[in-house]
C-alpha cells in the first residue's frame, strides 16, 4: 500500500488495502470453545477502521481526523492463526463534508471473501495532528 500524499484531495472512488496476518490481538478461540485461533469478528472489522481510517487521514485537513460511529459488516468464512488477510477500503460516498461512507471487506490470500460490509467515519475537529 503506497500512502497517499498530503494534500491529495478527499473524494469518493479512492481505495486502499492493508495486508496483515490472523496473529496476536485480532485471534479468537471463543473462549476455549473451538480447537483453533482465529480471526475474531472484532480483530476483522478493526483492520477494516484502520484501513477506512488510514485512507483518507493524510488528505484531511491540520487537526483533523476520523473516528468511526456504525459498522454494518458480514463475517462470512474463518481465517486460521496464520493466515494472510487483507483489508479492503473504498470511499463510496461523502455526506455534508464530514461522514465518509466506505465498503469494506477483508479476504484472504486466496481471494477467498472472510468478512464483508459498510462502515461509516465522522471528520472531526481537534483531535488530529
Amino acid at each position: 500500500m503506497v500512502p497517499p500524499l498530503m494534500g491529495e484531495s478527499l473524494q469518493v472512488g479512492i481505495e486502499s488495502t492493508t495486508e496483515f496476518d490472523v496473529d496476536g490481538g485480532l485471534l479468537t478461540d471463543v473462549g476455549g470453545t473451538i480447537a483453533a485461533s482465529v480471526l475474531s469478528t472484532p480483530g476483522m472489522i478493526a483492520m477494516m477502521e484502520k484501513t477506512a481510517s488510514m485512507l483518507v487521514y493524510p488528505r484531511l485537513e491540520p487537526g483533523q481526523a476520523t473516528v468511526g460511529f456504525e459498522v454494518c459488516v458480514k463475517h462470512v468464512a474463518g481465517a486460521l492463526q496464520g493466515t494472510r488477510c487483507a483489508a479492503h477500503a473504498r470511499l463510496e460516498e461523502i455526506v455534508d463534508g464530514r461522514k465518509l461512507r466506505f465498503a469494506v471487506e477483508v479476504v484472504d490470500a486466496d481471494g477467498r471473501t472472510i468478512g464483508v460490509g459498510s462502515h461509516e467515519r465522522r471528520i472531526v475537529a481537534g483531535v488530529g495532528r
